[in-house]
């Protein structure tokens, strides 16, 4: 569903991304783990369309999107949930899921997604800018969802969240897959939390992938050691 061939991503003369490759299939959830600064986030703007590729490819159920803007790229199928949630403070919960419905047919936002997050229901008329950072990362899963992805992308979704809210996001995002059958790429520093999630956990240090393994065959103690400063 989601294939990325010898990824190639620079900032200025600095290489950010050395050659990288992965596949993620349909109703598969990926994690990808690794410290601060080792080619997380970089790679999932690449994936989004935000950084342009030095080289290689990205393609969506077969469709090549390596050229496409963001917004044909969120047309094709990918949704991109960004590090820090990126919610607007100022509109209600309801209006910020509808600004996922931009290109939808149907403006209705629909009934599953409150019943994934029924938090968001009981404040759905209240400011996105006064919910907590749990509420705000569900809100941030609800808006993207309705754009009704392929490949749904999050980038640190347990970043500065308590860890009941974190079981709780875990728990949706496996409910989600069950009822699309949906392809999920998620960038980690919680192991626990990727365990909960991911069906094969990948390792990124320096902007390449140096350790691939299935969630049954995890080594956590060694997986640790790449998370450690």
């Amino acid at each position: 569903m989601l294939s990325v061939k010898d990824l190639f991503v620079a900032y200025g003369q600095s290489q950010a991304l050395h050659g990288l490759s992965f596949e993620a299939n349909k109703n598969e959830t990926v994690a990808i783990m690794g410290r601060n600064g080792m080619g997380k986030t970089t790679l999932f703007k690449s994936l989004i369309g935000i950084l342009p590729l030095k080289g290689g490819s990205v393609a969506v159920d077969g469709q090549d999107v390596s050229k496409d803007e963001s917004y044909r790229r969120v047309a094709k199928g990918i949704a991109y949930v960004p590090q820090g949630r990126m919610i607007f403070p100022t509109l209600t919960v309801e209006e910020n899921i509808h600004t996922g419905l931009e290109n939808a047919k149907v403006r209705k936002v629909p009934d599953e997604i409150y019943a994934l997050f029924p938090v968001l229901w009981d404040m759905r008329r209240r400011k996105g800018g006064n919910l907590s950072g749990g509420q705000q990362q569900q809100l941030a899963i609800a808006r993207a969802l309705v754009t009704d992805p392929k490949v749904l992308l999050l980038d640190e979704p347990t970043e500065g969240i308590q860890p009941s809210i974190i079981k709780d996001i875990a728990k949706a995002l496996n409910e989600i897959r069950k009822l699309r059958a949906i392809t999920i790429v998620v960038s980690e520093q919680v192991l626990s939390f990727a365990m909960d999630v991911a069906d094969r956990l990948f390792v990124i240090e320096g902007g390449r992938l140096v350790h691939e393994t299935t969630r049954a065959d995890t080594d956590a103690a060694h997986i640790k050691q790449y998370l450690s400063v």
